[in-house]
């Protein structure tokens, strides 16, 4: 969930954003946690439990940047912000880094001077319908009312999707998540769009999930990523080179399982690299030799984030798709440690 229309205000975040001067790495260990930034809530991504603890697809990587860092993957303090506030929270330095279900776009790397560091989630929009409404495909949704988040790329790619198709709607203005799912079952909104994973996320939570249908049509490219402010290339690097480690692993055959084990070395040198028995890669941006070791045992590898939050023998049940290792015919691809 992700644009902002207006020029005006990117540009304004962007000047501040570029301002921003080079240290979070320092900040981070002076105060002894990462603040991360977040949604409000997105179960299987980032949510809090009943007693506060936040979990999640997101959440999982900044346990890991902050075992990176820091050496523990709960020293990191989350920031709940929604499509509109979250730019403005990054970029005047409330959160050190901004994991939530965020797409990469030219004006938010450009013109809002953010630097995302990497694609975790490819994604598309899609829409979510009740199967009582007997709508088969979203060009059937002609006049139809849609919930639909303020601050995001779905507001454009929504108007441009009707337009192109001829058809009309009326929007239903929502801030975040949980409004938009309570708008969307109590009746005031006939169809509700979103990134498919969100859509797929929230029909989770539904007491009959069954009732309710993502219709076929993939209406944009989502590419999804965590970013950082621009002007800080360390933070930048130590961000994106986690994000490469937790799938680099993945494809490596490193788990949480023989994570320790593979820690003492092995006879393939890239792992040896990673895992900090050869060279020192770590110090090349001021961390530990082990900090690749630290930051995949905070949660696993990339496959089992992805599976235990978010997979098919979740509630959820995301199949990989796009985001299977490019070996297995996906995206998620990481250039070499060496």
């Amino acid at each position: 969930m992700k644009k902002t229309i207006f020029l005006g205000t990117l540009t304004a975040i962007g000047l501040v954003a570029g301002s921003a001067m080079a240290g979070t790495l320092e900040d981070v260990k002076a105060k002894g946690f990462l603040q991360c930034g977040v949604t409000t809530g997105l179960v299987g991504f980032a949510a809090p439990d009943a007693n506060g603890n936040w979990g999640g697809f997101d959440v999982d990587f900044c346990r890991a940047v902050a075992a990176a860092v820091l050496g523990d993957p709960q020293a990191v303090k989350f920031t709940p912000t929604t499509g509109k506030t979250r730019f403005t929270a990054l970029a005047s330095g409330e959160i050190d880094l901004l994991a939530r279900n965020t797409t990469w776009t030219f004006s938010r790397d450009v013109d809002l001077k953010f630097t995302f560091i990497g694609v975790n989630y490819y994604d598309g929009q899609g829409f979510m319908v009740p199967k009582e409404l007997g709508v088969t495909s979203a060009k059937e949704l002609d006049g139809a009312t849609v919930c639909i988040q303020t601050g995001t790329t779905t507001e454009l790619n929504l108007a441009d999707f009707f337009r192109a198709n001829n058809i009309s709607y009326e929007p239903v203005p929502i801030e975040t998540n949980a409004e938009g799912q309570a708008q969307y079952l109590a009746g005031a909104c006939d169809t509700y769009t979103t990134d498919a994973s969100g859509l797929a996320a929230t029909r989770a939570t539904f007491e009959n999930p069954g009732d309710h249908i993502i219709l076929p049509e993939i209406i944009s490219k989502e590419p999804l990523g965590p970013l950082v402010r621009h002007g800080d290339d360390q933070w930048a690097d130590i961000a994106r080179w986690t994000l490469n480690a937790l799938i680099s692993a993945e494809e490596l055959g490193i788990t949480s399982a023989n994570l320790a084990e593979m820690a003492k070395g092995t006879d393939k040198p890239e792992i040896n690299r990673l895992l900090g028995t050869e060279g020192d890669l770590g110090g090349m941006f001021g961390l530990s030799k082990d900090w690749a070791v630290k930051a995949i045992a905070a949660g696993g590898n990339y496959g089992e984030i992805f599976a235990r939050n978010i997979g098919e023998s979740t509630a959820i049940g995301l199949a990989r798709g796009l985001n299977a290792q490019w070996t297995n015919g996906g995206l998620i691809y990481s250039p070499p440690f060496r």
